[in-house]
């Protein structure tokens, strides 16, 4: 059992991050742009600017970066590879998305139709990332 190489965990954590802050535009810009347009109207939110912006690519990068640290970590006891990262992909998954939104649409903060299409994106964008960001760790 190696120890963790941080160089690695920040390099395929970047690269994550990136693929996030990537998937997250896409999401939100193009995919939901109707819908989210009309929760912050409807709730009288302001467009989020540039400051949300730094802060939210921030978040996220830091997000893919802890997301290859979780793989880092779980990998000692369920081998490199795919299904680890699958792992620590759906850990981070459940930990950041599932469980805010699933009770962000109980307490009527989430709307479901957006809800719906996020689940799946936002699944594949953690799965990718992971995988990637898990590629480019190398113990040594």
């Amino acid at each position: 059992m190696g120890k963790i190489n941080f160089g690695r965990v920040l390099l395929g954590g970047l690269v994550a991050g990136i693929i996030m802050t990537i998937g997250e535009y896409l999401l939100n810009d193009f995919v939901l742009r109707s819908q989210m347009k009309d929760y912050f109207a409807a709730h009288r939110f302001p467009t989020p600017g540039g400051s949300f912006m730094v802060i939210a690519i921030a978040a996220t990068v830091v997000l893919g970066i802890a997301l290859v640290l979780l793989y880092a970590m779980i990998r000692p006891r369920f081998g490199p590879g795919p299904k680890t990262a699958i792992i620590a992909a759906l850990t981070a998954w459940f930990l950041v998305f599932l469980y805010n939104n699933v009770i962000g649409v109980a307490l009527g903060f989430v709307p479901v139709n957006m809800l719906a299409i996020a689940f799946g994106w936002e699944l594949v964008e953690y799965l990718v990332a992971g995988l990637v960001g898990a590629w480019l760790y190398k113990e040594v």
